[in-house]
C-alpha cells in the first residue's frame, strides 16, 4: 500500500494536520535559520542581542509546551491548533516589519508561544482520532515533516535572493492559509475534556509519573542525536570535501529515506508487536550511525580531488542515513506510547510535558556535542563529538532497554477508547 492510499484511510480531519505539518515545516524553515543572518547583517546588532532574540523564542516554545498542552485538554485541541498558527502568522510578520529590539523579542516570544500551543495539540489530536492506526498516523506526519524541513531551506535560500521582508511575508502567509484552512476542515466541535480540576492539579499527577519522567529522560538520545543532522553531520560533511553545499546532501539523504521508507518499516515493525524492542532497536541504530564518521575523522584538511571528496563524505552520509533509520523505527511507536502512561483527558498535557522535559535534557546534549566539536576543532581528537553523539545513543538505548525489563513500558493505548475518554464518554485508561 502507498503513502498516498494510507493518507486517504484517515480522516480528513487528520489528513489537513499531516498537510498541517508540511507547511508548519517548510514556513518555520525557510526563515528561522536566515534570522540570524538577517539580525547581524542587515540590522547591525552584536551577537549578544541576536543570542537574546533567538533565545526569547527557544525559551517561550520550551518552557511553555506544557501550557499548550493542558489548553488542548481543557479547551480542545482545534482551537489550540488554531490559534498557534495564527499567532505563529502575527510572529513571523513582525519579522518583517519590526526592525528595534522591542519588536524583535515580541515577535520571537510570540513565534515560539504559538510553537507550544499547537505542537502538543496537534500530536494529541493525531492520537486521539488515529482511529487504532496510531503507529502509522505519526508515521506519515514524520515523512510531512521531513519533506517540509527540506523545502523550507531550499525555498528560504531562493526568496533571500529578493530579500529577507519578502521570506518573512512568505512564511507568515503560509501560516495564514493553515489558519483558514484549520478553520475550514477540522471538526467545529474538536476534542474536549469536559471534566477535570485544576490545571495544577493535572501538572502534579503527570509529575508523580515516575515511569513517564523516566521515559522522557531516557529518549534524550533520540531528541539529541535527531537535531545532529542539522549540526555535527552537516559540518562533517562540509569539512570532509571542503564544499559547503555538502551539507545540503546529508539533508537530503535524512528526507529521501524518511520519504521513501518511513511508512514501510513502521508497518512492518508494528506488525511484528513489542513496541518497546523496536524502540530500543532504534535507539542502537542512531547510537552505530556516528561510528562511521568517527572512524574516518581527523582526516586531513582538504581532499584530494572530487573523487577523494566523495570517498571521504561517504561515512558521513552512511551515519546520516543509519540516524534518520533509527529515528523512523523508534519514533512513531515513542509518539504512541506517550498517551498510555496516563489517564485519558491529559494527551495533550502528557505530550506537553514530555517535550518540556526532553526538550531541556537534549538542550544539555547539544551544548556537550557543541563543546566535544570545539575541542576537536582546537587540536583535540577529531573523533570526539562522534563518540559524544554515540555514547547519547547508547545511554539512551539502555536507559529504554531497563525500563522495558522492568515493566514500565505501556501496552499501546487504543485510540478509539482514548478519544472517547477525552470527550467525556469513557473511562481513565
Amino acid at each position: 500500500m502507498t503513502a498516498w492510499h494510507e493518507i486517504r484511510r484517515f480522516p480528513p480531519a487528520v489528513q489537513l494536520l499531516l498537510v498541517n505539518q508540511f507547511g508548519v515545516n517548510t514556513g518555520f524553515y525557510l526563515l528561522i535559520p536566515y534570522l540570524a543572518t538577517h539580525l547581524t547583517e542587515n540590522l547591525g546588532m552584536s551577537a549578544a542581542v541576536v543570542g537574546a532574540v533567538l533565545g526569547a523564542r527557544t525559551l517561550s516554545q520550551q518552557g511553555l509546551f506544557v501550557v499548550g498542552g493542558s489548553a488542548a485538554d481543557r479547551l480542545g485541541a482545534r482551537g489550540v491548533i488554531i490559534a498557534g498558527c495564527a499567532l505563529r502568522t502575527l510572529g513571523f510578520a513582525l519579522f518583517a516589519f519590526g526592525d528595534d529590539l522591542v519588536v524583535l523579542v515580541a515577535a520571537s516570544v510570540l513565534s515560539g508561544f504559538a510553537g507550544a500551543l499547537f505542537n502538543p495539540a496537534v500530536r494529541a489530536y493525531l492520537a486521539e482520532e488515529a482511529d487504532g492506526r496510531t503507529a502509522e498516523a505519526f508515521a506519515l506526519f514524520g515523512m510531512f515533516a521531513a519533506a517540509g524541513a527540506l523545502a523550507g531551506p531550499l525555498l528560504g535560500s531562493a526568496l533571500l535572493l529578493v530579500d529577507f521582508r519578502t521570506s518573512a511575508l512568505t512564511a507568515a502567509a503560509i501560516f495564514a492559509v493553515l489558519t483558514i484552512a484549520q478553520v475550514l476542515v477540522l471538526p467545529a466541535g474538536g476534542t474536549r475534556r469536559r471534566a477535570g480540576g485544576p490545571v495544577p492539579a493535572d501538572w502534579r499527577e503527570v509529575a508523580r509519573n515516575r515511569p513517564f519522567l523516566a521515559f522522557s529522560l531516557a529518549m534524550v538520545g533520540m531528541f539529541t542525536l535527531e537535531s545532529q543532522l542539522y549540526l555535527l553531520l552537516p559540518d562533517g560533511a562540509r569539512q570532509a570535501t571542503g564544499w559547503d553545499g555538502a551539507a545540503g546532501l546529508v539533508l537530503l539523504v535524512g528526507t529521501l529515506a524518511h520519504l521513501t521508507l518511513q511508512l514501510r518499516v513502521t508497518r512492518a515493525l508494528k506488525r511484528r508487536g513489542q513496541r518497546g524492542r523496536w524502540i530500543v532497536t532504534g535507539l542502537g541504530l542512531t547510537t552505530v550511525a556516528f561510528l562511521p564518521p568517527a572512524l574516518t575523522a581527523g582526516a586531513p584538511d582538504g581532499p584530494d580531488g572530487v573523487v577523494d571528496g566523495v570517498l571521504r563524505v561517504l561515512p558521513v552520509l552512511a551515519g546520516a542515513l543509519l540516524l534518520s533509520l533509527g529515528v523512523m523505527v523508534a519514533q512513531p511507536f515513542v509518539m504512541e506510547l506517550i498517551p498510555a502512561y496516563g489517564r485519558a483527558g491529559l494527551t495533550g498535557t502528557y505530550f506537553g510535558v514530555f517535550y518540556v522535559v526532553s526538550g531541556v535534557a537534549a538542550a544539555v546534549g547539544n551544548t556537550v556535542v557543541g563543546w566535544a566539536m570545539d575541542t576537536g576543532g582546537r587540536g583535540g581528537p577529531a573523533w570526539l563529538p562522534w563518540v559524544c553523539c554515540a555514547l547519547f545513543g547508547l545511554l539512551s538505548a539502555l536507559g529504554v532497554a531497563w525500563l522495558r525489563r522492568l515493566g514500565s513500558l505501556p501496552a499501546a493505548s487504543e485510540p478509539r477508547a482514548v478519544g472517547a475518554a477525552v470527550r467525556g464518554e469513557g473511562t481513565a485508561a
